[in-house]
């Protein structure tokens, strides 16, 4: 089944459960894919949602910290359970240890040396976790490694 219908059949299950969380998260998800579809006049595939809902992920993990930081518990409750559901439709993400993996491979392949190097690291990284870790996650430990 395409990630689309997918996203439609969930939809309809959370409208039938009163799921209000997972109904809005997945209607938001929803409306991006539209909004894509109907600017580039194009039917976009699985990957391209796949880059949509990372896109969704990562602005949910950017708005919890501007919700701590406006001490904000209730929002900083509801983004959370958006972030698992949107963890739901992605691929099993990487954990720390497989991204400190791939790093240094990487890191051997290019022959990077210094923190000069980091944009030609995180260019050739970004295409192997596609969609399965975070690009601050995968900065972070690039940086670690290379001091």
């Amino acid at each position: 089944m395409s990630l689309k219908k997918k996203l439609m059949e969930d939809l309809k299950t959370s409208m039938r459960n009163k799921d209000t969380v997972r109904k809005n998260t997945i209607t938001m998800v929803r409306a991006a894919i539209k909004q894509i579809e109907v600017d580039e006049r194009v039917e976009i595939d699985d990957e391209r949602i796949l880059e949509i809902i990372s896109k969704q992920l990562k602005e949910r993990n950017n708005a919890i910290e501007d919700f701590k930081k406006g001490e904000r518990q209730d929002l900083v409750d509801i983004t959370k359970k958006e972030i698992e559901i949107l963890l739901d439709y992605l691929p099993e993400q990487f954990t720390e240890e497989e991204l400190e993996k791939i790093v240094a491979e990487t890191i051997d392949e290019v022959d990077a040396k210094s923190m000069k190097d980091i944009g030609l690291v995180m260019k050739s990284v970004m295409p192997k976790v596609k969609g399965r870790a975070d690009g601050n996650a995968v900065n972070k430990i690039v940086r670690s490694m290379l001091k």
